[in-house]
């Protein structure tokens, strides 16, 4: 199915907003609310809605700090990359993992309370993946922009 113009307008405010109404989400589209639910529901089954979730702030969730790991494993046999992704999956401060094109195999993103917290991330997660050959991380000093909303 291709997405129509009111449909990425459905998608585009429930990006702002998960939580409205249906009554509100058809105000804003312009659509009767029966309309507008048919429409999410189709929306929802056929995948492009995944899930909905709540933003946590990091600052009050006391994890203000973000490292970016950028890991080379010893080799690219597909054991290594498969033990190295279900082992990173389990790391409960790992936002992200990425596999790279370039110098680097994954990137990570990180949340930490501080450099001390990543220093024991590190020892305790980082240091026993499977197959890194080095790791070089990199810390966020401010977050200038940051947005979950893909463009519709």
């Amino acid at each position: 199915m291709s997405l129509d113009t009111t449909d990425r307008k459905i998608l585009a405010a429930l990006q702002r907003n998960g939580r409205m109404s249906n009554a509100e989400l058809s105000d804003q589209v312009n659509l009767s609310p029966s309309a507008c639910h048919r429409r999410v529901q189709r929306l929802e089954a056929e995948g492009y809605i995944r899930n909905y979730v709540a933003l946590l702030d990091s600052r009050k969730m006391n994890v203000p700090t973000t490292v970016f790991v950028e890991i080379t494993l010893q080799g690219q046999a597909e054991e290594l990359l498969d033990a190295f992704e279900k082992a990173v999956a389990r790391i409960p401060d790992v936002l992200e993992c990425h596999l790279m094109a370039g110098t680097a195999d994954y990137i990570l993103k990180v949340v930490a309370e501080n450099t001390e917290d990543f220093a024991r991330i590190h020892r305790q997660y980082l240091s026993r993946l499977p197959g890194v050959a080095q790791m070089q991380s990199s810390f966020a000093l401010r977050t200038v922009f940051k947005t979950t909303a893909l463009p519709v």
